[in-house]
C-alpha cells in the first residue's frame, strides 16, 4: 500500500507545482501606436519662410569713363612706366607706326590751324564733349564748320603740350593730356589685320 500513496502524492505535487497562466495582457499596456511616420511631410508652419523679395541692385557699380586718366595711370597695370608708349602700344592695340602718324598730323594740324588736315584724323562720327555740350559730329565736313568751337584753346594747348614717348596708353586707346584727346584702332572685320586708327573721342 506504501507504493501507491507515494505515486499519489508525487502527481499531487507536481500538480500544485505548475505555473498558473499568465494573464491575458490588458489593452493599456500595449505599446502606444506610432504617431508619425520617419518620412511624414512636416507642417506648413514648420516650413521656413518664402523668400519674399530679390536683393537689392547693386548701387556702387563705377562711372563709366569720361577720358581722365584713372588715379595711378602713369603706372598702367602692365607694369609699364611713363615713358614708353611704343612698347605699351605694341602690346595692347598693335602696330605703332598709325598711331603715330596720327598724332604727329595732329599736333602740325592743330600748330598751324589747319582745321581741315585735323578734320581728316577722327573716326566718324566722332564723339565730342566740349563746353559742357556733347554731341556726334557727323563727318569731316562738320568737323571743319565746328573747328573752333572743337579745338579750344585749352585742348590746342594740352595737343602742343603732349609728347609721344609719355603717352597714357591702355585697351581704350592713346590718351593725350588728361584725356582731352583719344586715339584708338577701329577693325574693318573679324580679323582685324587693318585696323583704322584715328581720333575716337575730343573732350575738355
Amino acid at each position: 500500500m506504501r507504493l501507491p500513496l507515494i505515486l499519489m502524492s508525487t502527481a499531487l505535487l507536481a500538480a500544485c507545482s505548475q505555473p498558473a497562466p499568465p494573464p491575458a495582457a490588458a489593452a493599456n499596456d500595449a505599446p502606444p501606436p506610432m504617431q508619425a511616420s520617419a518620412t511624414a511631410t512636416p507642417a506648413a508652419d514648420d516650413a521656413p519662410a518664402p523668400m519674399t523679395g530679390a536683393p537689392p541692385p547693386m548701387t556702387g557699380a563705377p562711372p563709366p569713363m569720361t577720358g581722365a586718366a584713372p588715379a595711378g595711370a602713369d603706372a598702367p597695370a602692365d607694369g609699364a612706366s611713363q615713358g614708353d608708349a611704343r612698347q605699351r602700344i605694341g602690346q595692347l592695340l598693335g602696330d605703332v607706326a598709325p598711331y603715330e602718324t596720327v598724332f604727329t598730323t595732329l599736333q602740325k594740324g592743330v600748330a598751324a590751324n589747319d582745321a581741315k588736315a585735323v578734320a581728316a584724323l577722327p573716326i566718324y562720327p566722332l564723339r565730342v564733349n566740349v563746353g559742357g555740350k556733347e554731341r556726334k559730329i557727323a563727318d569731316a565736313a562738320a568737323f571743319e564748320r565746328e573747328y573752333d568751337s572743337i579745338i579750344t584753346a585749352d585742348i590746342a594747348k594740352a595737343i602742343a603740350a603732349q609728347k609721344f614717348d609719355d603717352l597714357f596708353v591702355n585697351w581704350k586707346g592713346v590718351m593725350l593730356g588728361k584725356g582731352q584727346v583719344w586715339i584708338n584702332g577701329i577693325c574693318a572685320d573679324n580679323t582685324c589685320a587693318h585696323p583704322q586708327v584715328g581720333i575716337v573721342a575730343i573732350q575738355d
